[in-house]
């Protein structure tokens, strides 16, 4: 508001206007005048008053119609109205201060009468706007203050989930590392004396051959041993035996290259991975799940169709996370369909985790993770990638997996999950990730 306050006197008696003014300029106040109500709405369409002095009696709109017409025009509603009138009886008086006014004066009106209650009013709605403007300013800073708050907690919550993560990775990382370090001790042992065994079963199988061919008749005694033995079968059947055990170590060392390659969670920058490789080290894993449990679930079939996916650059252990979770979850769900249905009725429909690759484009791959199971409602799914959200009984999920999951693949890889179900049909997990 100007430091001169403005005032709009209305009324339809050219020497009322004349004597308000007067009264009103020697105090310093700048006064706007208007004849009618009609002409006082038009005024106040470009010209905002301080205080508008309005009479009752007037020809066209009178003033109770003017003010509960400018009392509807927002711009203009607060401003104060003080009624001008020789109607003082009580019903109107009354009516005055329902349609918004917040003073009378009577007529004849005196001088210090009229000062007294118009700055009175002006000075009262001055405190009002200046109220109004520090509300305004402080719910301003309240709201800055709880933006600030609410990117904090945020920002407090987003580092819970990479510290929740980076400690169940270490974890389950320093259980893995232990365990493939523990198999490649023996292994390593097995290995090596397998490959001499093989050489001195050569050699045994040499000096054998030759004394037959020299003493051709070595004594009965000897020969009823060689019978009793079966030396010709012994002579096939230990290199079997033998390309045998190295067939296990061999698989045993597959195993343990998988186990190190899932521990890999503590690497600072993305290196090149095979992803088919780390479907499968998580799937071997979790293969103790997906065998029978006897009399209460078939065991669950892993159809694998694996596209020809480039390397790419990523967190290997993080994205282990992601295919633990999913591949989890889907087990999961499989154990609780075996407590709601018989052995039986679930033989009728094998149950199945699908996983597919494939080569998006040139700069992306995607993988898909489907089950067959019981599928989710609307609510759940549009729900499952919220902190703390989990549809498992107390005790038997946090709720963090799939949040953590959604931030390893969007926030530390770039890429994107999503995901598809249909009740009673199944479940379609869509990850993809950039080259």
């Amino acid at each position: 508001m100007d430091n001169v306050s403005k005032i709009l006197v209305v009324d339809d008696t050219p020497a009322n206007l004349k004597v308000i003014t007067e009264i009103l300029s020697r105090e310093n106040f700048k006064v706007s005048v208007a004849i009618s109500g009609e002409r006082a709405l038009k005024r106040l369409e470009s010209y905002i008053p301080d205080l508008i002095l309005l009479d009752i009696q007037m020809p066209g709109i009178n003033g109770f119609e003017t003010c509960q017409a400018i009392k509807e025009m927002d711009h203009i509603a607060d401003i104060p109205i003080i009624f001008i009138t020789a109607l003082s009886d009580t019903s109107n008086i009354l009516k005055g201060f329902s349609l918004g006014a917040v003073d009378y004066i009577s007529k004849p009106f005196k001088e210090v009468e009229l000062l007294a209650r118009v700055k009175t009013h002006l000075k009262l709605y001055s405190l009002n706007q200046s109220l109004e403007t520090q509300i305004a300013e402080r719910t301003l800073k309240l709201e800055d203050t709880t933006t600030q708050l609410q990117t904090t907690l945020d920002q407090l919550q987003a580092s819970q989930l990479s510290l929740i993560q980076h400690e169940k990775m270490s974890a389950l990382g320093n259980l893995v590392a232990g365990i493939a370090h523990e198999i490649n001790n023996p292994l390593s042992f097995l290995s090596g004396n397998i490959s001499e065994l093989k050489v001195s079963l050569e050699e045994m199988t040499d000096y054998i051959q030759l004394y037959e061919r020299i003493y051709p008749s070595p004594g009965e005694e000897i020969t009823e041993k060689r019978r009793q033995v079966d030396l010709d079968f012994l002579l096939q059947d230990l290199p079997k035996m033998l390309s045998s055990m190295e067939m296990g170590c061999d698989r045993l060392q597959n195993i343990s290259t998988s186990l190190r390659a899932f521990s890999r969670s503590d690497i600072a920058s993305k290196i090149e991975a095979n992803v088919h490789q780390l479907l499968d080290s998580t799937l071997l894993l979790l293969k103790y799940r997906l065998q029978t449990k006897n009399n209460v679930r078939p065991e669950i079939q892993v159809i694998r169709t694996y596209g020809d996916l480039p390397e790419i650059k990523c967190f290997p252990g993080q994205l282990n996370q992601v295919f633990m979770n999913l591949f989890a979850n889907a087990i999961d769900m499989f154990d609780e369909l075996a407590e709601e249905n018989s052995f039986e009725s679930l033989k009728t429909r094998p149950q199945q985790i699908t996983v597919q690759t494939d080569c998006l484009n040139d700069k992306d791959i995607i993988i898909k993770i489907s089950d067959n199971g019981k599928g989710m409602p609307a609510t759940v799914r549009s729900r499952i990638f919220d902190r703390q959200f989990t549809t498992k009984v107390v005790g038997k999920g946090t709720g963090l997996g799939l949040t953590i999951a959604k931030q390893i693949i969007e926030e530390k890889h770039g890429g994107q999950i999503t995901v598809n179900s249909i009740p009673d049909q199944g479940t379609d997990f869509i990850v993809t990730l950039p080259i």
